[in-house]
């Protein structure tokens, strides 16, 4: 049935795939934009360089600080956080427009159905009124000539990987916000646990000083300042315990629950602080999402150049029709009610007033920013890991003279109750020492939760994909 116009049909489609084949794509090649790339890391210090022969990273990097519990948390946090199914959800539409970009490599088939009544005028005659039935096919076939679907396609494709770097930061983002509200809570515990101890040891001293103002060997200053010393203790405590709540809180928040639905028992103490990874600046390049982001939109801005040059070119479009019209609707569909059409059109805007010189415009703008915006990122990268190298390794030499404080502090309050005992000292010389020991060892849980801090915020900066390694 279809024999009269299969022979040019099929002709008509080889032409296409040829023109397909042979055409151009118009706009700038991509070529990756160049960045400041250090061989080495200035605050490196005692850390060992990393060898070229990297072993394999553990992307658990979680995993290095040993605690059975934040490996469980940062395992519901990877299934049930609403910030990740969001980013997730984005990554799945940028696919998708990756898939609607690439259809337009081929045919557009439509069909339609129609039931129409009207009136045809010859000359002076007019005739009456009469239905007419139809039924068709249309075909269009965009001819990517000039390479506008091919550039297209070449953006989507790069804003699908960098939704996919966005997918992976946001992982890696609230993995390390995880790791540190579970850090930042069990430094909280830890300052309860010593503020609830400190509170039990004023209380002590408490009654000796009134068993002793009772005697007749101390004053009613000596019960005040104890009485003072035991308040400030006991508000102490409170603000501890209310901030391991909150911290709580949020550590709900971001595995997905409401916090009445979780409650996180109390644990042994903060986890060990590991040693800082290996990696060299060419391998955090490789290793950091945001930065594999931030280069794949400076790629997909440099294809929308194309695409906006392509519209100086004509559009040509293979369309085909076929169908059939009568004016019953019995034996509609029968050669004689038969109708077809088929062949190119060629199209181009003659006159715009600057419109696409202005869309070339804004996409060359576009790209520069996104090169710009992928430069500085690598920037804040190197800041960021230089910052916390340099955090790693003072608070690490601040930690061991605090225990040098922690230790002096602690022998000096001893003295100072030993003497007061012996009643060869005041209560005055007993509160300081016991409020200095107190500030040293709150300031050495505060280091810990800092170098731990410093830690996680390492393993983020070199993208979570790390092999840690011992200092020299």
């Amino acid at each position: 049935m279809y024999s009269r116009f299969r022979q040019p049909l099929a002709n008509c489609c080889a032409a296409a795939l040829a023109l397909g084949l042979a055409a151009c794509s118009v706009g700038p090649d991509y070529v990756r934009p160049t960045t400041a790339n250090p061989e080495a890391f200035k605050e490196a210090g005692q850390w060992q360089a990393a060898s070229t022969a990297e072993p394999q990273a553990d992307e658990k990097w979680w995993r290095f600080f040993g605690d059975p519990v934040l490996d469980g948390l940062e395992e519901q946090v990877a299934v049930d956080n609403q910030n990740l199914k969001a980013a997730e959800a984005q990554y799945r539409a940028a696919r998708a427009a990756l898939e609607g970009a690439r259809s337009g490599f081929f045919p557009t088939l439509t069909g339609a159905a129609a039931r129409t009544r009207g009136t045809a005028t010859t000359g002076t005659v007019t005739s009456s009124a009469e239905t007419m039935y139809s039924i068709s096919a249309a075909l269009n076939w965009e001819i990517d000539v000039w390479g506008r679907i091919r550039r297209s396609v070449e953006s989507a494709g790069a804003s699908a990987a960098a939704s996919a770097g966005d997918l992976a930061a946001a992982r890696l983002s609230t993995q390390a916000t995880l790791a540190q509200t579970y850090m930042q809570l069990r430094a909280a515990e830890a300052q309860l646990a010593l503020y609830r101890k400190t509170v039990a040891d004023y209380g002590r001293f408490l009654e000796l000083t009134r068993h002793r103002l009772a005697a007749g060997v101390a004053s009613p200053l000596d019960v005040a300042q104890a009485e003072t010393q035991l308040g400030s203790a006991e508000v102490q405590a409170a603000d501890a315990e209310n901030l391991r709540a909150q911290l709580e809180h949020a550590t709900a928040v971001l595995v997905g629950k409401a916090p009445a639905e979780f409650s996180l028992p109390a644990g042994s103490g903060l986890p060990a602080v590991p040693a800082a990874p290996r990696l060299v600046p060419s391998t955090l390049l490789e290793n950091r999402p945001d930065i594999a982001a931030a280069e794949r939109r400076a790629a997909a801005a440099n294809a929308q150049i194309g695409v906006a040059k392509a519209a100086w070119f004509p559009v040509l479009d293979l369309t085909g029709n076929i169908g059939y019209r009568n004016n019953a609707l019995a034996g509609l569909i029968s050669a004689p009610n038969r109708v077809w059409s088929f062949g190119p059109t060629l199209a181009m805007t003659l006159l715009d007033f600057g419109a696409r010189s202005a869309a070339v415009e804004q996409a060359g703008a576009g790209y520069d920013q996104a090169v710009a915006n992928y430069r500085q990122t690598v920037l804040t990268a190197f800041q960021e890991v230089e910052d916390n190298l340099s955090a790693a390794r003072l608070l690490e030499v601040e930690d061991a003279a605090q225990a040098r404080s922690l230790a002096a502090a602690r022998r000096s309050r001893e003295i100072a109750e030993n003497q007061y005992k012996a009643g060869v000292n005041s209560a005055l010389n007993v509160v300081t020492a016991q409020t200095a020991e107190l500030g040293a060892e709150a300031n050495s849980i505060s280091i810990a939760s800092r170098r731990l801090q410093a830690a996680v915020q390492l393993l983020k900066n070199a993208g979570g994909r790390v092999a840690v390694i011992e200092p020299r």
